[in-house]
């Protein structure tokens, strides 16, 4: 065991992967319905090991993972946030003001009642919220305090064990609360609840969880008869969403124009999604056989929206406004963030969403530019624009308000995560820069907040023990709290006061911690995606506000404590 120990101490680098190795292992054991995920197993693994082993990465390490993170986070979420920014979503901001709040007055109460230390009072609130930002934020913030370095260092490690003790309690609380009591509580069947919210959506009753057993977009050929005589404009008109592509005479294809006559022979190759092409035998003439020479590839393409002076509207609406643009073009998937929406008439299409469409080449390079840019696949990550915007990041970390005795300032995370907002929203504005594939964004992401958890477990460790025995069951119970009182206010002003359907009530109580195990949950309970049209728009509030939450509570604790 020695040269276990020997070999990790030594060597910090194998130490780091070994707890990303096993931490990632313990995130996907599931109990029930609920799994630690990745990061959160990894700080348990730190913090065990560092109980064995004297341990200690890089300060530069920690640094250089958090701020990676912590700008890709703000870089996603940036384009969401600022489109949220419109009456009709401002009004889910309020989940995250209650959150903010309740949160805040929780940690105040605990501090005056358990006598907290700043670090412990930082980890309680950072866990207790769900929020692993809210860690990296409220570490650098201590750092900067008028402390001796051994002070400063434990502060620190208690920032850790605290969070990993009160983030299992909140992870646990959120899920089953959102997933099982609150249906419960509200006397609804979650399930049938969403299945009306989803018909209400324009959904068929049965399609939210139907498998396809077939390709939902399908290419036909006719050989015209009862369409002789009828220009394509004039039976493209007829056909409704079914969309005329290829016209062959005499085995000759000729040049699709709406003014075209058709003749009885002439063979005709309509693509459509399938319920769409149903019936259109009648119109056209007898279905063929397809042959070889008519049959043609379906562009794919991701395009986010940027079309200016977009408004956000419904699906149905966009239909309605350009009904010529979108002929041929067929809606594949609708993504905001890292999270995708149901493609359903009611969804709301706000800038910056990602939309994946589908039809002929010809058709597509007429759309695409009325809707926004297409995303190059080509192209994962633009290596400039995102290095300028780390660096914008530490030099607006480096800034320093002194209220006081008490140095105010956004340190490293609060920085990168403002300048990650500010270039996800000039991408969002002028696409042809600053692409970041949410592939790419997701490994970064991931793996700086991952490899910064670990750093935090490991010089935890030998605090650990410790702090458990001097605060004993007061954290857990703390915890829960941190994660039950703002859940509870936010059900009440949701169905009460705001009167949401049970699915986005849900959704927005999960969205307000930032909690995917939450809304996973929910959804797995909802049996369809319709918690999401409220988690995503809260997700995106919370996500920006509650990691700079970090030095607030620091400066607070550390004022009152």
């Amino acid at each position: 065991m020695n040269w276990i120990e020997e070999t990790l101490s030594g060597t910090p680098e194998i130490a780091l992967f070994v707890c990303l190795a096993l931490g990632f292992a313990v995130g996907k054991v599931r109990i029930w319905k609920i799994s630690l995920g990745g990061v959160a197993g990894t700080l348990v693994v730190a913090i065990v090991i560092g109980m064995f082993a004297d341990i200690e990465l890089n300060d530069q390490v920690k640094t250089i993972a958090f701020a990676l993170f912590i700008f890709t986070l703000g870089y996603i979420s940036g384009p969401t946030f600022f489109a949220s920014l419109n009456r009709r979503s401002l009004r889910y901001a309020t989940f995250t003001g209650i959150e903010v709040v309740s949160v805040l007055a929780i940690t105040a109460a605990a501090v005056l009642i358990m006598d907290l230390d700043v670090g412990t009072a930082a980890g309680l609130l950072a866990g207790g919220a769900t929020e692993s930002a809210a860690v990296g934020t409220a570490t650098d913030a201590i750092g900067r305090l008028d402390l001796s370095d051994a002070e400063i260092a434990t502060l620190q490690a208690n920032v850790g064990t605290a969070y990993s003790i009160s983030y299992i309690c909140g992870l646990i609380t959120i899920v089953l609360l959102s997933s099982q009591f609150f249906p419960l509580m509200m006397r609804v069947n979650l399930r049938d609840e969403a299945a009306k919210l989803w018909k209400k959506l324009g959904g068929a009753a049965d399609d939210a969880t139907a498998a396809p057993a077939a390709p939902a977009i399908v290419g036909r050929e006719y050989k015209v008869t009862a369409a002789s005589g009828r220009t394509v404009g004039e039976l493209q008109a007829d056909l409704g969403e079914a969309t005329v592509e290829e016209v062959f005479r005499e085995g000759k294809a000729l040049n699709i124009e709406p003014g075209l006559v058709l003749a009885e022979g002439d063979r005709v190759l309509v693509v459509a999604r399938r319920e769409a092409i149903v019936g259109s035998a009648e119109r056209i003439g007898e279905e063929v056989a397809l042959d070889e020479s008519m049959a043609m590839n379906l562009d794919l393409a991701d395009v986010v929206v940027t079309r200016k002076g977009y408004q956000a509207t419904t699906l149905a609406e966009i239909r309605r406004q350009f009904a010529d643009e979108r002929q041929g073009i067929y809606l594949q998937r609708i993504t905001r963030g890292d999270h995708e929406l149901p493609v359903q008439p009611e969804t709301m299409i706000q800038r910056g969403d990602t939309v994946r469409i589908s039809g002929a080449a010809r058709d597509m390079k007429r759309a695409i530019p009325s809707i926004g840019f297409r995303v190059d696949p080509k192209v994962t990550f633009d290596m400039v624009f995102i290095a300028v915007g780390v660096v914008l990041g530490f030099l607006i970390g480096m800034l320093v308000w002194t209220v006081g005795t008490i140095p105010l300032t956004l340190g490293t995370g609060g920085g990168c995560l403002l300048a990650g907002l500010l270039f996800g929203w000039i991408r969002s504005k002028r696409p042809t820069f600053g692409q970041y594939d949410s592939g790419a964004a997701d490994v970064i992401k991931t793996l700086g907040l991952a490899t910064f958890i670990c750093a935090v477990g490991l010089s935890s460790g030998p605090q650990a023990v410790e702090l458990v025995e001097q605060f004993g069951v007061g954290l857990p119970i703390a915890g829960v709290a941190m994660t039950a009182i703002p859940a509870f206010i936010s059900l009440f002003v949701a169905w009460k006061i705001m009167k949401l359907p049970a699915p986005l009530v849900l959704g927005s109580v999960t969205g307000q911690q930032c909690s995917t195990p939450g809304v996973t949950a929910v959804q797995a309970a909802a049996g369809n995606a319709t918690p999401l049209m409220a988690y995503t728009i809260v997700y995106a509030f919370s996500n920006v506000v509650l990691p700079l939450l970090g030095p607030i509570v620091v400066a607070m604790a550390h004022a009152i404590g």
